[in-house]
Formats: C-alpha cells, sequence, structure tokens
C-alpha cells in the first residue's frame, strides 16, 4: 500500500553512503591482445583509479593493489593514463601513477613483478607528467605527452609529444627522454603513426583559445632517426574544433572537426603518396555531433575497423555507438538500452569496447561484435543495489528561454514505489547546473540524483545555453555572456516547472559543482528564484580567477566566456558574486576541497570573509575537505557532502527525512 506523507520526508533505500559508493564510471578502454582492459573508481579505497582486466573466462581483476593509482594530472583534467601490449611472453602496460605523475612499466603476468619506474620525479614545481601513451615496440619506446613544469607557477609549464624508453634508461635521466615536437604549441595531444610508419599526426592548440573554439590537426614525416620533419597544418584552425586524429589501416587520416557546425568525421586521402593531402571528404555530414569537447587529453569518439569500417559515438542530447560505412554514409547503431556512450572506444579485430549507461542502469564497459551485432555487458556490469522501482523516471524537455531560445533540461520528478504525497502538495524541485560550462549532462542513472527524487525531492538537470550535444551554434551561446545565459536558462526551466503546476514555486533550490558552481552562486546573487543553493567547488571572483587563480589549461578561457579582462574588467567585477555578497539573501552550503588548483579554496575563503565583513546574517555552511581536489572521489566525503545537501532543503522547505544529521547554519 502507498502511503501518504509529504514531499522531502519519503523513507528511501537509497542513503548517502550508497550514492557515494556507486559514484563515478569507468573509463579509457583498450584491448590488451584478446582481453579488454579500463580504469574504473574505487571510493572506498581513498578514491583511486584502479585498472582493471577482463580475462578470458570472464572474470575481472584488478591489475594493481592499493595504493597505486592509475590516473593523470596532465592539464589537470588529465588524460589517457595507461597502455598495454601482448608479447608472448605476457602483457606489458606502462601506467601513470597519481601520486608522483610517473610513468611506469609492469609486467603483470611475470612472478614477483613489480612496476618499474620508465620516468624520472622532478623537484620544480609540478614537475613532469605523462598522459596519452602509445607503444612503439620496434623502436623500444612509448610515445607520450610530457608535461613539464619550468617553475613555481601555474604557468610556468611546456607541453610535447617525446618518446619515453621503455628500457628504464630515463628514470634517473630527463635527458634519456626523446622530444618529439619542437613546444611551439601550448597544448598538445598525443601522436598517432600512420600504418607505414611514414607519418604521424597530433592535434595542437594555443591560449586563449580552448580545444572547442579551434584547434590545429598537423602532420610530420618521421625520419628514420625517429625524429619528427616539419609540421604542416592540415585541418582546423581558429574557428574549427578537431577533436580527434587517426589512421585507418591503409593510410588515410581521420578526423573529427566542426567546420559546418557539427563535429563530424572528414578523411584526408594521404595513400596517393602526395606530399599534401587532397581536400578533406565529409564522411557522414550530419547535424549530429561526432565528437565533443576535449577535456581530457586523448578522448576518442571513433576508431577504425579492419575493412575500412568506423565505430563512432554520436547524436544529439543523447549519443549511440553505431558503426559507419564510409563510402554510403550510412550508420548501423548498435541495439540496446544505452543513451550515452563515453569518450573511449577501442577495437579488436571485429570487437569494439565502449563505456555506455542509461536511465536505468550506471555506466558499464560494453562490448559490440561487429559481425553479428550483438553488444553484450562485459564489465562493471551495472547491478541494482536497491529495488529499481525507487529509481527515477526521466523526461527529455525542452523549454522556451528568453527570447524564446530553446534550453534542453532532463526532468526528474520525485518517485517512490512505496510513498506519494498529498493531492493538494507541489513538490521542491532543485535544479542542478552541469560543471564545464563546455560540458553536458547526460541521460544516465544518478544515484546521487535518486537520492533526492526518492525521498520526495524532484530534479531538473539543465543544458542550458553553451553546453556540448547540440552543436557549435548552441554552445557559442554562452561567448561573454556566462553568467547571464546559464542563469537565464536554470531561472527559465525552475520557473516554467512552477508555473505549469509541476513545482512548487517557493521551494526551488539551485546546485552546481565548479563551472556549475559559479552558476548556482551567479542564480543567488542576480535572481530571486531561488530559495537555497548548494555551491560545489566554485569560480566565484572572475577578476581573481583570471589574474592568477587557476591552472594554465582554463587560465584565458574566460576571454572567451565573459570577453578580455583589459577591456571588460567592469564585467568581471559586476558579474562576481564574490563582489557582491550583499545580494545573498537566501540560505547556503558551500562545499570545498582543500586540494583544489583549479576552483582554489581561497575563493570561497575571501567570499566568506566579506560577507562576515559586513554583519550580514545569511545563514549558510562552509565545509572543506582535506585530501580533495577539483570533483569529490572519496566516499566519506560525498555521504557527507549530500547529507549536508539535503539537511539544508530540510531546514529551508520545512521537510522531515529520516537519519539525517542536521546541518549546522551559521546565522
Amino acid at each position: 500500500m502507498v502511503e501518504i506523507q509529504s514531499y522531502g520526508s519519503w523513507p528511501s533505500p537509497i542513503d548517502a553512503a550508497l550514492a557515494a559508493a556507486h559514484d563515478g564510471r569507468p573509463e579509457y578502454v583498450g584491448y590488451v591482445g584478446d582481453e579488454a582492459w579500463w580504469t574504473e573508481p574505487r571510493p572506498a579505497e581513498g578514491g583511486r583509479r584502479a585498472l582493471v582486466r577482463r580475462r578470458p573466462d570472464g572474470t575481472e581483476h584488478s591489475v594493481l593493489p592499493a595504493p597505486w593509482n592509475v590516473r593523470s594530472r596532465v592539464i589537470e583534467y588529465g588524460g589517457v593514463p595507461w597502455a598495454g601490449t601482448d608479447r608472448p611472453e605476457g602483457p606489458l602496460v606502462v601506467f601513470v601513477h597519481f601520486a608522483d605523475q610517473r610513468l611506469y612499466a609492469y609486467e603483470p603476468d611475470a612472478p614477483d613483478a613489480e612496476p618499474r619506474p620508465l620516468t624520472p620525479v622532478s623537484a620544480v614545481g609540478g614537475g613532469l607528467r605523462w598522459a596519452d601513451p602509445v607503444f612503439h615496440p620496434e623502436r623500444g619506446e612509448v610515445w607520450c605527452v610530457l608535461e613539464e613544469y619550468t617553475g613555481d607557477g601555474p604557468g610556468d609549464v611546456r607541453r610535447v609529444v617525446a618518446a619515453v624508453p621503455l628500457d628504464g634508461s630515463a628514470a634517473e635521466d630527463r635527458c634519456a627522454v626523446r622530444e618529439l615536437t619542437d613546444g611551439a604549441h601550448r597544448f598538445v595531444t598525443g601522436a598517432r603513426l600512420s600504418p607505414d610508419g611514414r607519418r604521424a599526426a597530433w592535434i595542437a592548440w594555443d591560449h586563449p583559445r580552448m580545444p572547442w573554439d579551434g584547434t590545429e590537426l598537423l602532420l610530420a614525416e618521421v625520419r628514420e632517426d625517429g625524429t619528427f620533419g616539419p609540421a604542416q597544418v592540415v585541418a582546423g584552425g581558429p574557428e574549427e574544433s578537431v577533436c580527434q586524429a587517426d589512421w585507418t589501416a591503409d593510410g588515410a587520416l581521420l578526423y573529427s572537426g566542426d567546420a559546418d557546425g557539427w563535429w563530424n568525421l572528414y578523411c584526408l586521402d594521404l595513400r596517393s603518396g602526395r606530399q599534401d593531402p587532397v581536400p578533406a571528404r565529409p564522411l557522414c555530414p550530419r547535424e549530429e555531433e561526432f565528437g565533443g569537447p576535449l577535456w581530457k587529453i586523448g578522448l576518442n569518439w571513433f576508431t577504425p575497423l579492419p575493412g575500412g569500417l568506423i565505430a563512432v559515438v554520436h547524436g544529439v542530447g543523447s549519443t549511440a555507438l553505431g558503426i559507419l560505412d564510409p563510402e554510403t554514409g550510412e550508420v548501423v547503431d548498435a541495439a540496446g538500452p544505452w543513451t550515452a556512450w563515453g569518450s573511449t572506444l577501442a577495437a579488436h579485430g571485429t570487437r569494439v569496447v565502449g563505456v555506455a549507461a542509461s536511465p536505468r542502469t550506471a555506466a558499464e564497459v560494453v562490448e559490440l561484435d561487429t559481425c553479428t551485432g550483438r553488444a553484450r555487458v562485459i564489465g562493471a556490469a551495472h547491478d541494482d543495489p536497491v529495488d529499481p522501482a525507487y529509481y527515477p523516471e526521466p523526461q527529455i524537455r525542452t523549454f522556451a528561454g528568453p527570447d524564446g531560445r530553446d534550453v534542453h533540461a532532463h526532468i526528474y520528478p520525485p518517485h517512490s514505489p512505496a510513498h506519494a504525497a498529498p493531492d493538494d502538495e507541489l513538490p521542491p524541485y532543485v535544479v542542478w547546473a552541469h560543471g564545464g560550462p563546455t560540458g553536458h549532462a547526460p541521460l544516465v542513472l544518478d544515484l546521487e540524483i535518486a537520492y533526492f527524487t526518492s525521498r520526495g525531492i524532484g530534479v531538473a538537470e539543465v543544458n542550458y545555453g553553451g553546453s556540448t550535444g547540440y552543436g557549435r551554434e548552441y554552445r557559442e551561446r554562452l561567448r561573454e555572456q556566462w553568467g547571464v545565459v546559464d542563469v537565464e536558462d536554470c531561472a527559465a526551466v525552475a520557473l516554467a516547472l512552477a508555473d505549469e503546476g509541476t513545482a512548487d514555486r517557493d521551494r526551488l533550490a539551485v546546485r552546481g559543482g565548479s563551472a556549475g558552481g559559479w552558476t548556482s552562486a551567479a542564480s543567488l546573487t542576480s535572481t530571486d528564484v531561488y530559495a537555497c543553493g548548494t555551491v560545489i567547488y566554485p569560480i566565484l571572483d572572475l577578476t581573481g580567477w583570471a589574474e592568477g587563480e587557476t591552472h594554465d589549461f582554463e587560465s584565458r578561457y574566460l576571454e572567451s566566456l565573459v570577453g578580455p579582462l583589459a577591456e571588460v574588467r567592469a564585467r568581471y567585477a559586476e558579474r562576481s558574486p564574490a563582489e557582491h555578497p550583499e545580494r545573498i539573501t537566501v540560505p547556503f552550503l558551500l562545499l570545498q576541497g582543500l586540494d583544489d588548483v583549479i576552483c582554489p579554496p581561497a575563493q570561497c575563503e575571501r567570499f566568506l570573509a566579506r560577507i562576515e565583513s559586513e554583519g550580514r546574517r545569511v545563514p549558510h555552511a562552509y565545509i572543506a575537505f582535506e585530501g580533495e581536489g577539483h570533483g569529490f572521489r572519496r566516499a566519506d566525503t560525498m555521504r557527507r557532502a549530500l547529507e549536508a545537501e539535503l539537511s539544508l532543503y530540510a531546514q529551508v522547505f520545512g521537510l522531515h527525512p529520516a537519519g539525517i544529521p542536521t546541518l549546522e547554519l551559521n546565522k
């Protein structure tokens, strides 16, 4: 029998500990011989990333025990942290260990084997960091992106494509690392070698562009001694983003670029032996994305297959795994329930492996047999930790924003199989603003969302203007409008839900992390839509962030999001929540990692100091977590953060959830 009880007070089996234990998703798939390998999170083990292999008998094994943590810090967001190769004597894997950022080699099947370092430790600045490794056994090397700090400042850094000897000779001698590119570009991806070994291709870009603004696809001859000749630009530019490139088996260069407004696939035919490539040929021109934002080094949305076909991740909003015939432009999608495929693919013969999720399943490792068309889960299989009747039932909605512009959102109404609210009561809703802001909220099962919806609190995930997945025009709505368009779009969704009788107008909240934390804070200082807000590792002071309070990768990001600081300094001050603490009149919760170098705790501390210096009595709480950086990874951190957030809503909305510690608000 369904029990009638007020929204926000329903008992739920999805507690904060359960949601935290299932946070994160597998990443960075690959094949080592016939085996599929990947990384996956371990929240209960201090948030480390484990390297996992699927053996032929179908069992999964962690390749390295704790505390080994397979994760790169290149550009702080990282990138592909491992590569493996199969040999007659057993597999050899190279990986980046998070603690020291050294590259290690490991033979997991060798008796008594231990990881051995391949690269040295540097005492300068952030040291030496590595990402996107690719084996070249014929040269006895692995090619990687090298990020090298030359001083103590976040901008004292250079990045090149480099070759690391597999014999360990570089472990103590930095000079043994062979640099392949000249460092002329601020940012680079790993190089991909053509099948004949004569050419290498990679992607590069420079400040102030971000990789979704404009990148260059570079091509160079590989000399007999393994050095690169002069590089030439073959695609991309200041207004075109190339996000991935790879070679077909017969020597054509494929890339994903958005010259026509959508990341589509193109082919450069280099097989004729000409020095200069013929014009690129679009393979499947559609108003769909066959690529995405290059937030991490080495992400991939396509992989060539034997025989000329190409496995692709594509779609508008949601994504599918398909097989593209480059001769006809036809795409045949794999059958299955998955609505969001990750930006990681690998192929081995006729098998393709990726990471996918759906509204009823968390992210899983899925393999497609291209001969039979059968897709099946082979790793990190979703296992319902509670009765799935408690999962939310999302709605894909498009709302009208200011000037009638479309605003895309996923709406998760309160849902419980055992409880309902009185007929005359409307539910509270929390608007979730995703990070990035050049990012996307996928349509997938998230137990953090279910934590709220199963208790009677609705969630609205807004893919506001600036989000990816809807073409370049949609994501460029945020150009110089950050703090305006994102705030307006989130408010438009919240108010539309209230106007249509879906949400209680007096019980609306906003929350987000990173760029979403900015949107949440900016919403509280520039609108009266919300009764409270949760602000997680945010940007609060645009001027401080632009003048050195962040890492190199995003240090010029605000030039496109807000405008050049020298020209519009007043705009930076006007939009910054830290400059206008007097505008916050509703309770808020501030959550921050003390090791965050992207959105440092100094911004939160300065913001709170300004509130207190004015003697204002806005109820608020600040929780700072030791050992956490940008994005919480530890189970105990995530549990405490979720419980504190729910307690905030309970106090503001007059809810009565059972068993939740009361968050003490400073008043």
